[in-house]
């Protein structure tokens, strides 16, 4: 699966795109080359788009092997954008793992607004919070 991601400096945001074939070695490849890049921030939100993706191959234990793995701060908001029942069904696993390891900013989407709106609602708190 090719793995796309953009670094959006000025809005604190990493976009990624999958597409083609999702697989378990993408993703771990993927989680490296953001802990590799120079100008990846872990507060960064971050939006996934797997709209694009033609076939999920992996299983619940490869949703394991990735929700272990800790690259973005707890308090990140990631929207997680998908169009299919078995993707919403592995990113809503992925969700909950990570919620146990104490992230509390993952949500799952069908829809690109709302999940828009959901990553930078972040920006509107934090900002509403450091001028009072």
């Amino acid at each position: 699966m090719p793995v796309f991601y953009k670094i959006d400096k000025e809005h604190r945001l990493v976009m990624t795109m999958g597409s083609g074939v999702f697989g378990l070695a993408a993703m771990l490849a993927h989680q490296d080359q953001l802990l590799a890049d120079p100008d990846f921030d872990p507060s960064y939100s971050q939006l996934l788009d797997f709209t694009h993706v033609t076939k999920v191959d992996i299983d619940a234990e490869d949703v394991r092997k990735l929700a272990a793995r800790s690259v973005f701060w707890p308090c990140a908001r990631r929207a997680i954008l998908v169009n299919t029942d078995i993707e919403y069904g592995f990113a809503r696993m992925f969700e909950m793992l990570r919620e146990n390891a104490g992230e509390k900013g993952i949500r799952v989407f069908r829809n690109l607004d709302d999940a828009l709106a959901w990553v930078f609602l972040a920006d509107t708190s934090s900002q509403s919070t450091a001028s009072e």
